[in-house]
């Protein structure tokens, strides 16, 4: 059995489909979802089908986003965050328009039981965006900092490989570990658009909700599959590049 680890979809399910078909994923493979569900491309509502019927068949875990967190507030109160509907909100609400109550619901139902983060038997971390507490993620006085802290990923991109894991300047957060899978921070800001290793940190966001593609990885051989870039994949759609 694989255990595969999927960067942020951002409502582009074709670029999902197209990577499960390279990948050849199989319902024998473990599927890690590090969030970002929805917000960008046009099929968000139907991206949260796919994954509730995928569920059924695979064994699967679903991170949760900053993008999902927003989403879920709005579909729990309506509410609508102004910075939000500019960065996908608005191509989410859209997609929601056909979808019945009840279908609704179990969005609400499947948002709410997402998980802040994963700890697997080997002491993998799987986490949206990262932690603050020297301690661990469990320790954590700030959830939020769980779908938007960045400091763990630029504190590893930028490491001095000189620093051995025994000094007293090595970052305590990443002796915590195994390794630890992000997302939240597409590698396209460092002009790159496959995964990135900074320390035991990997980061698996690759840019999908702009004009990246979609990324999974195999946790033990690190190989990857992608899909195109979901640019080309909606070509008529803008996705959040217009921001």
């Amino acid at each position: 059995m694989r255990t595969i680890v999927i960067g942020d979809i951002h409502g582009g399910l074709k670029g999902l489909i197209q990577l499960f078909q390279r990948a050849d994923i199989t319902p024998n493979d473990k599927l890690i979802f590090l969030g970002d569900y929805v917000d960008g491309w046009s099929e968000a509502a139907q991206t949260i089908d796919y994954l509730l019927t995928l569920e059924k068949q695979n064994q699967c875990v679903f991170i949760r986003g900053n993008h999902d967190v927003w989403c879920y507030d709005w579909l729990k109160k309506a509410t609508i965050d102004d910075v939000w509907y500019l960065h996908g909100g608005k191509e989410t609400i859209q997609s929601y328009h056909n979808l019945e109550a009840s279908a609704k619901q179990q969005h609400l139902d499947f948002f709410k039981r997402m998980e802040d983060f994963y700890i697997d038997e080997q002491n993998n971390l799987f986490i949206h965006a990262g932690f603050s507490s020297m301690h661990g993620p469990e320790t954590e006085r700030y959830s939020s900092n769980y779908s938007w802290d960045r400091t763990l990923w630029e504190m590893a991109i930028t490491m001095d490989t000189r620093i051995k894991k025994d000094s007293a300047l090595y970052p305590k957060r990443l002796l915590l570990f195994n390794e630890i899978y992000i997302g939240h921070t597409p590698t396209l800001y460092y002009n790159e658009d496959i995964p990135m290793n900074g320390c035991n940190v990997w980061n698996i966001d690759t840019g999908a909700a702009f004009t990246g593609k979609l990324t999974g990885l195999d946790i033990k051989t690190k190989q990857f599959w992608q899909s195109d870039s979901l640019q080309k994949l909606y070509p008529n759609e803008k996705g959040r590049n217009k921001n």
